[in-house]
């Protein structure tokens, strides 16, 4: 096989990046890489046990009336929530400004599979406004929160999953496949909606989301440090992914270990016209030091992507897989938006199909919305989704991206970018990669991509472009 291996040197001043140990990532945070985020004011020493206000932890009794008592009775005196080990079931809570929940080893929430337990309210949900079943656990609205312990926030979200797919294929069928994940209502296990100062993490284990697995919306200085994400257990949860930073600004999350049936950290701001017309960026983003085991991607930016994505460092991942891709830019004509100003570094990457994917006409049949003739009877958010995108509006906007330091074998692809005509990509610098794959990969529709000091290993065959100007380093 060696005799059919074709290297491809992509060099400038300076010799071949050596390939460093799987599972080796620098531990040095290059300038501004860092964030400062606020954490929450003004928590007092107060203990207040939910035992006291009619928790039983019996993992037969429903929890909600009660744990929701002691929620408002801990917010009431900025304290610490305490809930003895046991199982309490329960439907959507409601955390309060100036107050933390901790949940210790052998304590774990367990969600009610009854969807009537997550009363539906205002939130955004795939990129649009609507209103949607609330989370288990909810932080809307609120400053200064801590949600932390070895504790298991647990979805029991298998009825829900069933629910998704067993509409999924009938709305394929019929052209609906975009509207699919709109209509199987699934409650996500957390919600962090136009909040501040909120911290989540310390060894939680969070299992088995409905949807989502948590959703920073509208929110800042949030910090996510320490949460292990376990939703391919009892099956493969759809849409189940791990951390999605939504029309965010000042955000970090770092320690998290995740194994999803999605997205596993993903970067989101807003949906065709309904995220033109909120246009607001995720921006100021810090995601470190991260494992991502099974997943549709290791880091993942969109394809939401309207309201712009900028400003964002993402370094320390180790990608165990198996995934599709390991870094993945993704977005579609009507989007808008797009992503600048990307640093992506120190990237290991395990089974994957795919090291880097920029495409930008992502799963037709789910981005692009249409209404099949004849059918009248619809919710209104269909027309949100289907309400149309000048073209000048719709084609996303992707460049200033810098991607360094990404380690992967046994790939198919090396790397696929991929935009339009019309709004080419701009300004890639590709540095130090040590790729080996089956082929190298596509260029269509860029200009000034740069690649310095990196080694990919191809089985043979050149790379393919088309529209693609000022390509540098490629020998």
């Amino acid at each position: 096989m060696a005799s059919f291996m074709r290297r491809l040197f992509l060099k400038m001043t300076g010799a071949t990046v050596a390939a460093t140990g799987f599972g080796h990532v620098s531990a040095l945070a290059a300038s501004g890489d860092d964030i400062a985020i606020d954490s929450p004011k003004g928590l007092t020493d107060a203990v207040i046990h939910a035992a006291a206000y009619g928790a039983k932890g019996d993992g037969i009794t429903v929890d909600t009336a009660a744990l929701q008592r002691a929620i408002d009775a801990t917010a009431a005196v900025h304290g610490t929530l305490v809930l003895k080990p046991g199982t309490y079931l329960t439907g959507s809570l409601f955390l309060k400004s100036g107050m933390a929940l901790r949940l210790d080893k052998g304590v774990t929430l367990i969600g009610v599979q009854d969807i009537a337990g997550y009363p539906d309210m205002p939130t955004r949900i795939a990129g649009i406004e609507l209103s949607w079943p609330s989370a288990l656990l909810n932080v809307y609205g609120q400053s200064d929160i801590k949600i932390y312990g070895e504790g298991t926030i647990d979805g029991n979200g298998k009825v829900f999953w069933e629910r998704f797919n067993s509409i999924r294929y009938d709305y394929e069928a019929r052209g609906l496949r975009w509207a699919a994940d709109y209509d199987a209502k699934r409650p996500r296990l957390i919600q962090i909606y136009d909040s501040q100062r909120i911290e989540l993490g310390g060894g939680l284990m969070l299992t088995r989301s409905g949807f989502w697995t948590v959703q920073v919306v509208y929110s800042n200085n949030v910090k996510v440090s320490g949460i292990t994400v376990r939703n391919n257990v009892d099956g493969k949860g759809p849409s189940t992914d791990g951390v999605d930073i939504d029309s965010s600004h000042t955000v970090l999350v770092e320690k998290a270990d995740i194994d999803a049936n999605d997205d596993a950290l993903c970067l989101k701001a807003g949906r065709d016209a309904d995220g033109l017309r909120v246009n607001r960026p995720t921006e100021n983003v810090v995601i470190r030091n991260s494992t991502v085991r099974t997943a549709y991607a290791g880091i993942t930016f969109g394809s939401e992507t309207s309201g712009g994505i900028r400003n964002v460092r993402v370094y320390g991942l180790k990608v165990v897989g198996p995934v599709r891709y390991g870094v993945l830019f993704k977005s579609a004509a009507t989007r808008g938006g797009g992503a600048s100003d990307i640093h992506i570094r120190d990237i290991e990457v395990g089974q994957a199909e795919t090291g880097i994917r920029i495409n930008l006409n992502w799963f037709p049949a789910y981005s692009y919305a249409k209404i099949p003739d004849g059918l009248t009877d619809y919710p209104s958010y269909w027309t949100t989704l289907t309400t149309q995108v000048p073209k000048d509006k719709g084609l996303p906007q992707v460049q200033d991206i810098h991607i360094s330091n990404v380690r992967g074998r046994g790939l198919k692809t090396a790397i696929e970018l991929e935009a339009y005509a019309g709004a080419p990509l701009r300004n890639l610098h590709f540095d130090g990669l040590d790729l080996e794959a089956a082929q190298f990969g596509t260029i269509r529709h860029a200009r000034n991509v740069h690649f310095a000091r990196n080694r990919i290993t191809t089985n043979g065959g050149k790379v393919i472009t088309e529209n693609a100007d000022n390509i540098t380093g490629i020998n």
